[in-house]
């Protein structure tokens, strides 16, 4: 049987998402972690490895001479080196969909979050002062009714257009923006360039890829073009954000808000410019991790190297 070793497995199953499907199938190790310097112990003698966010570059992989195929456990795969996968013939293939509805649900879930701030009001409550208030409602912010307002979306993938008809059933316009303007969707929308998403949005919602070209894109000159009550969310990839240039855009009020599960290190750096920062939530990249989403991850995966055995590998990205 292959030995198949999980270099970090915890976000996948902390406990509640057996591993039945991936022990069928061969002589499964599991670690809940795994710091660089382990990973070529742990692996030496793996014929398959899984990794979600454990770095394979070229010097790891160069040390481990009887790897056969990498699975990734999740869709963005950069932190394998293709090239060098490839260059020992080593398949690696990763999980395209499996947290779609999640994702959109918690993007929504953020934006609905700046319309109503239902936390902050219920401890207000809490607090006592609905029982000292004269009148029979109180709001500590603005409340705000999505339909008519323009929900911007850069990445129009699966994700994006998950969260546009999401966007559009509260009655929302779209604005959309991807490097393929392809897509057909059932829901109205509009193609828009970067900086008209940005100027006309009232909520601007990240759902791109991380390439060296976009790296950073989120800059001064960019929330500077936002309304001054317009919100940012951002559940693809933290380093699309220039996050010095958000924490001062923030500080200075240049726009109303932001919301962020992903920041470019993670977990958060003690001295992350992001700390302390008003009008600003940030979550710790759980946006992808309900039960079910985590599920359809491991029947994925499984799948991934069911297919590999049989010599066929499936959602290959070198």
């Amino acid at each position: 049987m292959p030995r198949i070793v999980i270099l970090d497995g915890y976000t996948m199953n902390p406990g509640d998402n057996p591993w039945d499907p991936l022990e069928a199938l061969g002589d499964l190790v599991v670690h809940d972690i795994t710091h660089r310097d382990q990973i070529i112990e742990r692996a030496r003698d793996a014929d398959i490895v899984l990794t979600n966010k454990i770095v394979m570059d070229r010097e790891i992989l160069a040390a481990l001479p009887n790897l056969k195929f990498i699975s990734i456990l999740a869709t963005g795969f950069n932190v394998v080196d293709i090239q060098a996968a490839r260059e020992q013939n080593i398949p690696v293939s990763n999980v395209p969909e499996y947290s779609t509805r999640s994702v959109a649900q918690y993007t929504l879930a953020m934006i609905l979050e700046f319309c109503h701030r239902i936390q902050r009001h219920s401890d207000a409550v809490m607090e006592g002062r609905w029982v000292r208030s004269e009148q029979f409602s109180f709001w500590d912010s603005p409340l705000v009714e999505l339909a008519g307002k323009t929900l911007g979306i850069v990445g129009f993938g699966r994700i994006g257009q998950a969260t546009g008809r999401l966007g559009h059933a509260f009655g929302m316009n779209i604005l959309a923006n991807s490097r393929s303007q392809s897509q057909k969707t059932d829901f109205p929308f509009l193609w828009a360039g970067l900086e008209e998403i940005f100027e006309q949005s009232d909520f601007v919602s990240l759902h791109c890829p991380l390439t060296d070209e976009n790296a950073g894109m989120v800059n001064t000159k960019l929330l500077h073009r936002m309304k001054p009550s317009a919100h940012l969310v951002n559940t693809a990839r933290g380093a699309l954000i220039n996050e010095q240039h958000l924490a001062d855009a923030l500080h200075q009020g240049r726009i109303a808000g932001a919301a962020l599960d992903v920041i470019t290190k993670e977990p958060m750096a003690p001295d992350s410019p992001l700390l302390g920062v008003p009008n600003l939530i940030v979550t710790p990249h759980i946006a992808w991790a309900t039960l079910a989403a985590r599920q359809n991850l491991m029947k994925a995966t499984a799948e991934n190297i069911r297919a590999f055995l049989s010599g066929n590998p499936i959602n290959a990205v070198n």
